[in-house]
C-alpha cells in the first residue's frame, strides 16, 4: 500500500477515534487532524502556501454564502411559510405529514447545504406533526435526517458549487456552463426525491399512518395570503441560473464576450444568496426589518455558520496538504491496480464515501478526493460530467445520516425522543437504498437529462 494512503488511513482513524472519545466540536477535532497530517508529512514549512490556497478559493466564500442564506430564511421565518402552504395542499393525505418532510426539508437543505441545521429549523415543525398522524417517533426522525440531507445533492447547495470546483480542476478548464451542471443535478435529484417519496409511502401502509388531523392542519385560504410572497422565493433563486444556461452561449456571450457570460455565471453564485437574503428580509414581518433585528440576526447567524466553515477551511488546507503528497493520484493508481470492472468500481466508490462520512462532512470529502474520485470514475468508462454531479450524491447525501457519527441523524432523534436502536436500525434502510440508488444512477441505469 503507498505510504500516501497509509497516512490517510491514520489520519481518517485519528480523527474517528479522537471525535468519539473527545465529544468535542467537529472543527476542532479537523483541526488537530490538520496538525497530524503535517507531521506525518513534514510539510510545515509549506504551512503559509497551504492556507493561502484555502483563502483564495472562491468555493470557500460561495459555500458561507449559502449556509448563511439558509441560516437568514430560518430566521425570517420564510421557510414555514412554505411549509404550511405545503401541508395545507397535501396534508389530508394518509402520511401527509411525511410528504411535506421530503419536499419541504429537501428545499431548505438545497440553500443552507447544511444537513443538521435544516433539520434542527424545518424538524421541529414536521417532526412532530409526522408523530401526531401516527409516524413512531424513529421513523419521524429517520424521514427528516433523510429528507434534510437530500438537499446537498439539489442546487443551489454548496456541496454541488465543490463539485463543479472539482469537474473543473479535471478538466483544467470550464467545459459546461454551471446551469448545465445545475440542470443534470436537478435530474438526478428527482430520482432520489421520488426514492424518498417512497419509502414514505410503504412506510405509511406498514404503520397504517393518519393523514393530519384536520385541527392541525393550516387553512390554505389562510396560508396563501399571509404566506404567498414566500412562494416566490425558489423564482428568486433559480431563475438566474435557468437563464445563464439558456442564453449564456448566445445572448450573454454577444453581449458580453465570451470572458464577460464565464464571469456572468461564476459571479451568480455569490450574486443569488444575497439577493434571496434581501428577499426575504423584505417579505418578513415588520420586526424584523429594524436595524436592531437585521443586526441580531447576523449575529445569530455568523454563531452558526463560523462553526461550519472553520470545519470547511481545516478540511481544505488537509485537502491541499493531501493533494501536495498525491495522495488523490496515489488512491486512483492503488485502485486501478486491482482492473476491476466498470460495475465493481460502481459499488467500491459510494462504498468508500459512505466510510468516509461518518466522519468528514460532504463539503469536506469533495475537496479531500472529489478530483481524484472523478479521475478514477473516468478511467473506470464513466462520464466525467456525470461522475462529477454524483459527488454530492454520494458524499454530501450519506454524510450525516450514517451511524455512529450521524449527525444529522442525532439531531432529529433528540427531536423526536425516540430510542437510539429502533432510530438506527431504521436509518440503515434510509442508507442502504441512497446508496443503491446511487449506484443505479452511474450505472446508467435510470436517464439523467444532459448526460
Amino acid at each position: 500500500m503507498p505510504t500516501t494512503l497509509i497516512y490517510l488511513l491514520v489520519l481518517f482513524a485519528f480523527i474517528f477515534i479522537v471525535f468519539l472519545i473527545s465529544k468535542r466540536p467537529i472543527y476542532e477535532v479537523m483541526g488537530l487532524g490538520l496538525i497530524l497530517i503535517l507531521c506525518l508529512t513534514g510539510t510545515w514549512s509549506e504551512l503559509p502556501g497551504f492556507i493561502h490556497n484555502t483563502f483564495s478559493t472562491s468555493l470557500l466564500y460561495v459555500i458561507f454564502a449559502f449556509i448563511a442564506v439558509g441560516e437568514i430564511l430560518s430566521q425570517t421565518k420564510v421557510i414555514n411559510d412554505c411549509i404550511n402552504v405545503i401541508l395545507a395542499l397535501i396534508g389530508r393525505v394518509p402520511g401527509g405529514a411525511g410528504y411535506v418532510a421530503v419536499i419541504s426539508s429537501a428545499f431548505m437543505g438545497a440553500l443552507s447545504g447544511s444537513g443538521p441545521g435544516n433539520v434542527a429549523s424545518t424538524g421541529i415543525i414536521t417532526i412532530p406533526t409526522m408523530k401526531k398522524s401516527g409516524f413512531p417517533a424513529h421513523l419521524a426522525a429517520n424521514i427528516e435526517a433523510a429528507a434534510s440531507t437530500l438537499g446537498n445533492m439539489i442546487p443551489p447547495s454548496g456541496v454541488i458549487v465543490a463539485s463543479f470546483g472539482c469537474l473543473t480542476a479535471y478538466f483544467g478548464k470550464e467545459t459546461i456552463s454551471i446551469g448545465k451542471f445545475w440542470l443534470i443535478l436537478w435530474s438526478i435529484s428527482a430520482w432520489f426525491i421520488l426514492q424518498r417519496l417512497l419509502t414514505v409511502a410503504a412506510f405509511c401502509k406498514y404503520y397504517k399512518v393518519k393523514p393530519v388531523d384536520k385541527a392541525d392542519l393550516p387553512s390554505l385560504k389562510e396560508t396563501l395570503k399571509t404566506g404567498w410572497k414566500s412562494l416566490f422565493l425558489p423564482l428568486v433563486i433559480l431563475v438566474p441560473f435557468i437563464l445563464d444556461f439558456l442564453f449564456k452561449d448566445t445572448f450573454f456571450t454577444e453581449r458580453l464576450g465570451a470572458e464577460g457570460a464565464k464571469s456572468l455565471s461564476s459571479s451568480l453564485l455569490l450574486f443569488v444568496p444575497g439577493m434571496a437574503s434581501i428577499y426575504a428580509v423584505l417579505i418578513s414581518d415588520k420586526k424584523k426589518r429594524t436595524i436592531k433585528s437585521l443586526i441580531n440576526m447576523f449575529e445569530s447567524s455568523l454563531k452558526k455558520v463560523i462553526p461550519v466553515v472553520a470545519t470547511l477551511v481545516f478540511s481544505y488546507c488537509i485537502g491541499e496538504v493531501l493533494e501536495s503528497i498525491g495522495a488523490g493520484d496515489s488512491l486512483v493508481e492503488f485502485i486501478s491496480s486491482f482492473n476491476l470492472s466498470k460495475v465493481s468500481i460502481a459499488f467500491i466508490v459510494p462504498l468508500f464515501t459512505a466510510i468516509v462520512g461518518m466522519i468528514f462532512p460532504g463539503s469536506a470529502q469533495i475537496a479531500l478526493f472529489g478530483t481524484p474520485l472523478i479521475a478514477l470514475l473516468a478511467s473506470s468508462g464513466f462520464d466525467p460530467v456525470l461522475s462529477a454531479a454524483m459527488l454530492p450524491c454520494i458524499c454530501g447525501a450519506m454524510s450525516g445520516v450514517i451511524p455512529p457519527v450521524a449527525v444529522c441523524m442525532l439531531t432529529a432523534m433528540g427531536i423526536a425522543q425516540s430510542q437510539m436502536k429502533e432510530t438506527t436500525v431504521n436509518c440503515f434502510i434510509w442508507v442502504l437504498l441512497q446508496y443503491l440508488l446511487s449506484v443505479a444512477v452511474l450505472l446508467g441505469l435510470l436517464p439523467v437529462f444532459g448526460i
